[in-house]
């Protein structure tokens, strides 16, 4: 889904900027240390913190509107729906944190059963924003047995400006299913009403359902191996595998109207993407799991959310929260390892793998991420076979295979078995004949060992066109123009290359080659000073000083024997 326009985020969702942000908050005396705490937390999106120390302060001011704003917007951001509630009737009519307050409360209101609450507020457009309320609304009228009142409140937002609007044919199509209207659910997915709905795992395992229910098995399962193709989410597989063995299975997507104001939720943090921050669209994904405790999807989503913003440790408990029988349990595991490599705790995350690869030994995926882990940790003969594993369970003719070839083969190159690596980056290659990763370090490992270096050559210049920003590709180039002996052709791609990546010792290293080899040795020099400071491998920067002390050709000289 796109991301709603700036616009929507301000003013259109109701969510007013946390009382953080304002110039000053008056606070009781002796508060300001825990304020300052909770500001800090708060700002570097460590909600779990922000919630302790502004509950802090409140403790002993109870009736502060700005901090009110603040702990119910971290209490929110951390999932913990109750006490930000408790909080939300303290806010006053007036305040300009009220519409936040409005959401907290509609929330609430869906979570306890009180739907006719919850329909007043949303009519009278004092529950969860005015661009949410209306699609809350349609389905609160489903709610009530009233489905013409519904769906004319979709077709009206749908019809209107919103900028949701994008967005409702699927909610619309939704509620049509959840009534066994299956026939306008798939008319509306099918883009016959409406025109093409953006792509999701989610439209794609509600539209197999439904064609399901018209006795369109075959077009069920043609959809969800498209989807397949493009998106290897666990949930399209074992929906498929469940169609496959029960071609009467029941629909059960979406049936209740909570389930689909959880949906609306989902859909909405999903919408809203992470550009403008991702405290907002985090509280969507955690008022939609708060909604419908089986909304897994959206556990996954707060996870993932909290990763970008860093927090780890609250990343983890969120992947935690699926449940081991859930199709994404295994995707919340791979989730929760990366949270681990994070925060240090690398035995620990490849531990996570190790159990996902014991327990679901048939999923290449699991290998593959079990692989890069131990790759990652420079374990490298442990990465090929886990690689390997993954290798004997696909099929490599499809092209996105390509990756898997290019990492086990990084694996035999750093294990010195380069026979081995070389067959599985060409044969990566055949896969993805322009992948520009796959070409560069092909070609540069042949320029290394100086063997083909026409065809590295080659290849590398097909990879800086595909890639022309990247510093270690450029670099590659202006190597192999060194290793061929064309100094004067190697100076302008290291020259560019150390512009981007300007910290980087082995680039700045062959930078200083290349001048030294057109006769301007204090450049050299100065190159190979700058490579030193950016802390080289032990052996480089020996051989860095070596350089310094004797000149480029004294050492190339000593290599080669040749020496006096």
């Amino acid at each position: 889904m796109q991301a709603l326009p700036r616009l929507a985020l301000i003013i259109g969702l109701g969510l007013s900027a946390p009382a953080m942000a304002q110039n000053s908050v008056a606070l009781e005396p002796g508060l300001a240390g825990a304020y300052l705490a909770a500001r800090s937390a708060a700002l570097s999106g460590d909600h779990r913190e922000a919630a302790i120390q502004f509950q802090r302060v409140l403790r002993a001011d109870p009736d502060n509107q700005a901090i009110l704003a603040d702990a119910m917007l971290a209490l929110a951001a951390i999932g913990d729906w109750d006490q930000a509630a408790s909080y939300a009737n303290r806010v006053h009519e007036d305040s300009f944190d009220r519409d936040f307050a409005n959401l907290i409360e509609q929330v609430a209101r869906i979570r306890a059963g009180d739907l006719a609450g919850a329909s007043a507020a949303a009519v009278e457009m004092t529950g969860a924003g005015p661009l949410v309320d209306p699609l809350l609304e349609a389905w609160l009228y489903l709610a009530e047995g009233d489905m013409s009142r519904a769906s004319a409140t979709f077709e009206a937002i749908i019809d209107s400006n919103s900028p949701v609007a994008g967005l409702v044919p699927y909610q619309y199509a939704l509620a049509r299913a959840s009534v066994g209207d299956f026939e306008g659910a798939d008319a509306i997915l099918s883009g016959e009403v409406y025109g093409p709905l953006q792509f999701s795992t989610r439209s794609v395992q509600a539209h197999a359902q439904i064609l399901v229910q018209l006795d369109r098995t075959e077009d069920a399962l043609q959809l969800l191996n498209l989807a397949l193709s493009q998106n290897a989410d666990e949930t399209l597989f074992v929906l498929r595998d469940e169609i496959e063995a029960d071609p009467t299975r029941p629909y059960d997507f979406i049936i209740t109207p909570e389930e689909g104001m959880a949906e609306v939720f989902f859909s909405l943090a999903r919408a809203l993407g992470t550009e403008a921050g991702t405290t907002l669209p985090l509280i969507y994904a955690r008022a939609a799991h708060a909604v419908d405790s089986g909304h897994i999807h959206s556990a996954i989503l707060a996870a993932d959310i909290l990763s970008e913003a860093e927090q780890y440790e609250m990343a983890e408990d969120s992947y935690e929260m699926v449940p081991r029988e859930s199709p994404l349990f295994v995707q919340a595991e791979m989730g929760r390892s990366e949270a681990l490599f994070q925060q240090g705790r690398e035995d620990a995350a490849i531990e996570v793998l190790h159990a996902l690869a014991r327990d679901y030994d048939n999923l290449a995926a699991v290998h593959t991420a079990l692989g890069d882990a131990l790759r990652r940790e420079e374990r490298f003969e442990e990465a090929i076979e886990a690689y390997s594993d993954a290798v004997n369970l696909v099929e490599l003719d499809q092209q996105r295979y390509w990756f898997l070839l290019y990492a086990r083969a990084i694996s035999y190159e750093r294990s010195d078995m380069w026979d081995e690596a070389e067959a599985d980056f060409r044969a990566a290659l055949e896969l993805s004949p322009e992948q520009p990763n796959v070409l560069n370090y092909l070609g540069y490992s042949l320029v290394e060992q100086n063997r083909n270096l026409d065809e590295a050559l080659n290849m590398i210049e097909r990879a800086v066109a595909a890639r022309p920003d990247s510093g270690y590709i450029v670099d590659s180039l202006g190597w192999v123009f060194y290793r061929l002996g064309r100094f004067e052709e190697a100076v302008a791609p290291m020259e560019r290359a150390v512009e981007l990546l300007p910290n980087d010792p082995i680039v700045n290293d062959h930078l200083g080659d290349v001048y030294w080899m057109v006769g301007r040795f204090r450049e050299a020099e100065f190159q190979w000073s700058r490579a030193l400071s950016f802390d080289p491998e032990p052996e480089e920067a020996d051989r860095i000083r070596l350089k310094l002390d004797l000149g480029l050709d004294a050492v190339l000289a000593r290599e080669a024997g040749t020496d006096q």
